[in-house]
């Protein structure tokens, strides 16, 4: 496997595009989100953790444009294989590689976790393999996002406990939705709309489980939650004309809102940090695409 550090800024774009880096923000809410559930740890096993996963979503990124790269010459030519940026060779190098560190990285936080990171990279590589074949690929990627948090959640001092489970069901819900969404961008057809009602499996969930002085603050959160996905809804469903890309972005970046609503009883200072990725992941989207 060849890691070029000498590979020109036209490349450089590239490898950002691959591992679609504006979406990492997302990533590390729900590390910190089962983390916190779990009753948190050391400092230094929350960044391993991060790094590991961090590792993990962009490989399977750089293998999920491998795997598509016949596709992407018919219906995006503007993705970075078609377009001449990478050699198919490099990405596959690329994208093994990220996998690799990842799971070197996140083998040493203990047995149930080395076991998790084993069934995520799994899930990673049957999603890439076979998501274009199958019409349930939003499942196998929900599948990736749950075991991504039940992953991170048993790195914490309390393992995955039953709200962490819960958490990671509501989280795969609000992805299937929005996987569909993205499944349709480059399809055409009829879109349904039943599926973006599972982008409300995590208010439901928020409406369940909090209670008492937490109800308040829960209901608050799933009224900004809410909001989010309505306006990103607009884009596709709101007007004659519709953009899928934006709908599909918008809610990629309202994962670190569901994941702050997971942990509605957070500190001050832990809502900071999630409203901050959320603006990251905004942010990021402006100069590397979401999808």
């Amino acid at each position: 496997m060849s890691f070029a550090v000498t590979a020109p800024r036209s490349e450089w774009r590239a490898l950002l595009i691959l591992g679609r880096v504006s979406n990492l923000p997302t990533v590390w809410s729900n590390c910190l989100a089962a983390w916190l559930l779990g009753d948190g740890g050391p400092p230094l096993r929350f960044a391993l953790l991060c790094f590991g996963a961090t590792c993990l979503y962009v490989g399977g990124m750089f293998l999920n444009d491998a795997f598509d790269a016949d596709f992407d010459r018919q219906h995006r030519r503007e993705r970075p294989i078609p377009a001449g940026a990478i050699t198919p060779q490099k990405v596959w190098s690329w994208g093994v590689g990220w996998l690799v560190l990842g799971c070197i990285s996140l083998m040493p936080l203990g047995k149930v976790t080395a076991i998790l990171t084993l069934i995520l990279i799994g899930c990673i590589l049957l999603y890439d393999a076979v998501h274009k074949m199958i019409s349930f690929s939003p499942v196998l990627m929900a599948a990736c996002r749950f075991f991504l948090y039940l992953a991170a959640g048993s790195t914490s001092a309390a393992g995955v406990i039953g709200l962490t489970l819960w958490s990671a069901i509501a989280v795969a819900a609000y992805v299937v939705g929005l996987s569909y969404l993205a499944r349709r961008e480059s399809l055409p057809g009829v879109l349904k709309c039943w599926p973006c009602y599972l982008l409300g499996v995590p208010i439901l969930l928020a409406f369940i489980v909090n209670d008492g002085g937490y109800r308040v603050r829960g209901l608050l959160l799933s009224a900004i939650l809410g909001i989010w996905v309505v306006r990103c809804l607009r884009h596709t469903f709101g007007g004659p004309t519709r953009n899928i890309g934006a709908t599909v972005s918008g809610l990629l970046a309202g994962i670190v809102l569901v994941d702050l609503l997971a942990v509605a009883d957070a500190s001050p200072q832990t809502i900071t940090m999630f409203l901050l990725l959320f603006a990251s992941a905004l942010l990021f989207q402006r100069h590397v695409p979401a999808t």
